[in-house]
């Protein structure tokens, strides 16, 4: 590890190399809310029913977060730079693909493999934070990387909008994954040209049987939560994740068993020990729950609702995304000083935007856009103060010869987290919704977020106190 900081630079070599990787991070992100603006247009010129329309988000998330595990330990035994330079050169031009699809089937199965390279990529991008700035200004750079996650999701909103209005070169909805083709080849170029290598571990493969299984449990068990609302919830849906769960139970043998003959599992069992870091992850999955879950269900309110256009709905969350950044900013230095209270702290101002929320819808019928804008300011602090810290606190316990494993599991965490979150929350507003009020349904999902981030808090106190001498 100190070989790499080294070479990588004490110097200012090392922050170029945060700036190629964070760049194809922000392109990750970037594409998750991109398409979700351009699906109406993609809707009519493919002639794609709802069915089509929903795998072309839903498989890209599960092929990414079935695979990203894979894709960390493949960092970690052929090199983050290898692995990274594939991932994203396979990113672009599955990115090509997609916007050449000529049918919705074609373009559910371009997104599919789409999602399988971003799971090479996007752990490069943490692990190789984690190798290169084990000193003081580790901090600053999981700041750097949170904040460009957080301006993905601006980006996406308004560049989605942007691109498809314009039709340029009258390729309307393709623009959006045609726009990764420049960034992407100067990404791999410039990571090709200066991002440090790390030698191949000679004696070790892949553990295929263990990827094979992963795969199977995860599809099964997100694959229903996805699709479950649609199927009113079939017995089958019941029974397939439960099949799942038993899947991944046979993983963890598996992977046990790998280790005990002395191979070289997909997760590093070490870290199915390390308390601290287990702690962590549970304290991500209950915070994630509350992310992406968050923005369906505001949104299905401001545009089913207060029937606000999908334009001004998108242009609404921006004073959220400042606030973000702002906080993801100020994180690093805070985090420094406060540690893990700062995770704690965030999530109390997540729970009290919530509670302002329900405050100004009761109070305000219906509540004015541009004061939602503001109250929605408070959440989006909060959560920009957990964001960058979280991975970095998570991670900071993982030895660097196991860091693409790690990063592939908090990686994993994260997405399963707000697959479930998704569907959790649309169950219980359309139930509500149903039975009750729009309002009603509102309420009952801001309070499982707010119970959901309280968890969080718990495993943040006990990981704290593991970590205390």
């Amino acid at each position: 590890m100190h070989q790499i900081v080294a070479e990588a630079g004490v110097s200012s070599r090392r922050w170029w190399v945060l700036v190629i990787v964070v760049t194809a991070q922000f392109m990750f992100g970037l594409d998750i809310f991109v398409v979700n603006v351009a699906i109406p247009t993609i809707a009519a010129e493919l002639h794609a029913g709802p069915a089509e329309i929903e795998s072309i988000v839903a498989v890209y998330l599960i092929a990414y977060a079935t695979l990203i595990v894979t894709g960390g330990r493949l960092g970690d035994i052929y090199g983050a730079k290898s692995v990274f330079i594939f991932g994203v050169i396979g990113f672009t031009l599955t990115s090509i693909w997609c916007g050449l699809a000529r049918s919705g089937p074609e373009l559910i199965l371009a997104r599919l493999v789409h999602g399988m390279t971003a799971a090479l990529m996007v752990p490069q991008v943490l692990a190789t934070i984690h190798v290169l700035f084990p000193d003081r200004y580790r901090d600053r750079a999981f700041a750097i990387y949170g904040t460009a996650l957080g301006l993905s999701g601006a980006a996406g909103f308004l560049l989605g909008g942007l691109l498809v209005g314009m039709d340029i070169a009258g390729w309307g909805w393709r623009a959006v994954f045609f726009v990764n083709l420049p960034f992407g080849a100067l990404v791999a170029a410039l990571a090709f040209q200066i991002m440090p290598s790390v030698p191949r571990r000679k004696g070790t493969r892949l553990d295929l049987p263990g990827a094979i299984v992963l795969f199977t449990g995860l599809l099964c068990l997100i694959g229903p939560l996805l699709f479950g609302h649609d199927v009113h919830w079939a017995p089958w849906v019941w029974l397939t994740m439960l099949a799942g769960l038993g899947i991944l139970a046979l993983f963890f043998r598996l992977e046990h068993r790998v280790a005990r003959h002395g191979g070289m599992p997909l997760v590093d069992v070490a870290l199915l020990s390390d308390r601290p870091f287990m702690r962590g992850l549970w304290a991500a999955f209950f915070f994630f729950c509350s992310n992406l879950s968050f923005y369906l269900v505001v949104t299905l309110f401001m545009q089913n609702v207060l029937n606000v256009p999908p334009r001004e709905s998108g242009l609404a969350f921006v004073p959220l995304v400042l606030a973000f950044v702002f906080a993801l900013r100020q994180s690093a230095v805070w985090a420094q000083r406060r540690g893990t209270r700062v995770l704690i702290e965030g999530c109390l101002i997540l729970i009290a935007g919530l509670v302002a929320l329900v405050a100004l819808v009761a109070g305000m019928n219906p509540p004015s856009l541009i004061w939602l804008s503001v109250v929605l300011m408070i959440f989006g602090f909060g959560q920009g103060l957990v964001m960058a810290p979280l991975s970095s606190v998570v991670l900071s316990t993982v030895h660097p010869a196991s860091a693409g494993s790690g990063a592939g599991m908090y990686g994993t965490t994260t997405q399963i987290a707000n697959a479930v979150g998704v569907a959790v929350s649309g169950a219980v507003f359309f139930s509500v919704q149903a039975q009750y009020s729009s309002i009603s349904a509102l309420f009952a999902c801001f309070a499982l977020f707010a119970g959901s981030a309280a968890v969080s808090i718990l495993f943040l106190i006990r990981m704290r106190s593991a970590r205390s001498p």
